[in-house]
């Protein structure tokens, strides 16, 4: 819808103040898309699809070779830009689609899933590719994920739908610390057995990884949980909290009727 493809049943869409439906060829002269399942032509080499593109955003000379070169030497495909799309892999692939969308200097750029099926090294630099444009170029990105760490990573606001409903709208540290559950983790050298019991016996969720027991507890209650197990003569080696984030939110969320 956000792209002119499907009519919205109801409501409306605006771009920069105005109508999206009287003033769609005006708006998507400044909107850009990339998607992970989205194919470019393939009998097409990586250069000449890039300057069909620019030349439908009149991106051309120059300017195109110049921002062309930029973008294919950062993400490391520039010597594969006389190879038909057909040859490349899918984390090239991706990455000419990066390219693609912020060629012709977009004030708005929707990215669906940009890093989906990735290496965590690709991955890492097509969030840094993002971050730079949005930097360098004061670009509003409208961006699809199911990864909650990357999400925190690269974005200001968030907005969960639930059921085709929008439940929440805020920055991701602001969602992550309104979960009031904490992972406490303590390695122990003796007397783990004990220490599973008695986290049961104060009702809470606890479980065992080699050494290490994870117990699930409100923050607020993490000292005198902690001066407990001192009463009860049940030691530990080592200790790590793991503060909430922005998945331990959606987890919560997804659970809730």
């Amino acid at each position: 819808m956000l792209l002119g493809v499907l009519s919205p049943t109801k409501g409306s869409i605006q771009y920069f103040g105005q109508d999206f439906a009287k003033n769609k060829s005006g708006a998507l002269q400044h909107v850009t898309f990339a998607s992970t399942y989205i194919k470019m032509p393939w009998r097409l080499t990586v250069w000449e699809n890039l300057k069909v593109y620019g030349t439908l955003y009149d991106v051309q000379g120059k300017v195109f070779d110049q921002r062309m070169e930029r973008f294919l030497q950062f993400f490391g495909v520039w010597d594969q830009r006389h190879k038909t799309m057909n040859m490349l892999s899918a984390g090239q692939t991706t990455r000419i689609m990066l390219a693609k969308a912020f060629l012709p200097y977009p004030k708005i750029v929707l990215l669906d899933e940009p890093t989906a099926s990735l290496d965590p090294d690709i991955a890492h630099q097509v969030r840094k590719f993002v971050k730079m444009q949005r930097q360098e170029y004061g670009v509003s990105i409208l961006y699809t994920s199911h990864n909650m760490a990357e999400v925190t990573d690269v974005c200001d606001e968030v907005m969960f739908l639930k059921k085709g409903q929008i439940v929440a709208i805020d920055d991701p540290l602001s969602l992550a610390r309104s979960v009031k559950t904490t992972r406490m983790r303590l390695l122990v050298k003796d007397g783990l057995k004990r220490i599973v019991k008695f986290a049961k016996a104060q009702n809470l969720p606890v479980s065992i990884d080699d050494r290490e027991a994870i117990i699930k507890i409100d923050e607020q209650k993490i000292a005198q949980f902690l001066a407990k197990l001192a009463e009860e003569n049940i030691s530990y080696s080592q200790i790590a909290i793991d503060k909430p984030t922005l998945e331990d939110y959606f987890l919560q969320m997804s659970q809730e009727s």
